[in-house]
């Protein structure tokens, strides 16, 4: 249903790279539509129409101009490597062609705190696409995909047809978060709209519930993230690259927690007021730590260490591990 032509922009480096403008959907189908609604009706449809129209179908389907730099991600995942080699593998097959960015959909396995999430943002920076984001363990998340019928009230699109139409990129990365949790107790299945929206020439033509008109999604990369394989249907599996993420070990941990102390103090002006690097002591007890709970960790550590009036941060600054919070409360 698409149409594409070739404009060049010129970047701050003066290269001049070559970037796609595609139609993600049809004016005279999304005309059409508004034509056929009552007057003083489905006012949330009328003004969905309306914004489709007044935006236009164009959008930019981008890729790098050359194989992007990847070398920092693999410093600061560095148990993503396996993921971040297939992603180059793919970025070196369109790079200096005229051909599409085309990267396989990928499913992230791996226990919660690992790093999922983040690393699928940090692609969507990469690839400098746009990004979608949906979690698939929210009450809502049945319609979260493919939207709800506008008969419905408080109905309202999806957020793949939301991405594209209110975006202004042809291939967003849309991340599925928690995707192992999208089951649970729907008696619609929330999934279903993925069974098509995974396939390439079926998301051609991907029609979302509330608008009903046909929107073209293939050019959209999917990151899915999972803590539990068992749960995601077998179909779904075969239509995604499977990785199984490992928490990092000891020495990438601490490098990981190393590498959060120099970039938090770098984007703060009260950073100067601490050493420019921590000790092994806090090191070896933050790699003891998930990724995702690094961050929160050193901020508490800066916190206490500057009420303490103190630019070193020490062990005892750190949060108390999991399981042994301190109460809040009276004491007795």
């Amino acid at each position: 249903m698409s149409t594409s032509h070739e404009i060049a922009t010129v970047p701050p480096g003066g290269r001049i790279p070559i970037a796609r403008m595609r139609h993600v959907y049809r004016l005279d189908e999304v005309e059409k539509r508004l034509g056929k609604l009552p007057e003083r009706e489905h006012e949330h449809l009328r003004h969905t129409y309306e914004r489709m129209l007044e935006k236009g179908p164009e959008r930019f389907q981008v890729k790098p101009s050359g194989l992007p730099a990847m070398h920092h991600l693999y410093d600061e995942l560095p148990n993503f490597g396996e993921v971040l080699d297939d992603v180059k593998r793919q970025l070196a097959l369109c790079e200096d062609s005229r051909d599409a960015l085309e990267i396989t959909p990928m499913l992230l396995l791996g226990p919660p705190g690992v790093g999922k999430t983040h690393f699928a943002r940090e692609v969507a920076k990469l690839l400098g696409t746009g990004m979608g984001f949906m979690s698939m363990g929210s009450l809502t998340a049945g319609w979260v995909l493919s939207g709800a019928s506008s008969q419905w009230k408080g109905a309202r699109p999806g957020k793949v047809f939301e991405t594209l139409v209110d975006g202004n990129y042809a291939n967003p990365v849309m991340v599925v978060d928690e995707i192992d949790k999208a089951r649970g107790e729907h008696a619609y299945d929330p999934l279903g709209a993925l069974y098509s929206l995974l396939e390439h020439d079926t998301a051609g033509a991907f029609t979302d519930e509330f608008a009903e008109v046909p929107i073209d999604a293939s050019q959209v990369i999917w990151v899915a993230t999972a803590n539990d394989e068992r749960a995601i249907p077998e179909p779904i599996l075969n239509r995604m690259n499977v990785y199984e993420v490992q928490m990092p070990d000891a020495a990438a941990a601490r490098a990981i927690a190393g590498r959060l102390y120099a970039s938090i103090r770098a984007a703060h002006d009260w950073g100067q007021r601490f050493d420019p690097e921590p000790s092994d002591e806090v090191l070896d007890r933050l790699a003891d730590m998930a990724p995702r709970e690094m961050r929160r960790a050193w901020m508490t550590a800066f916190g206490n260490a500057r009420l303490d009036g103190r630019g070193t941060v020490q062990a005892r600054d750190l949060p108390a591990p999991a399981g042994r919070r301190s109460a809040i409360g009276f004491m007795h």
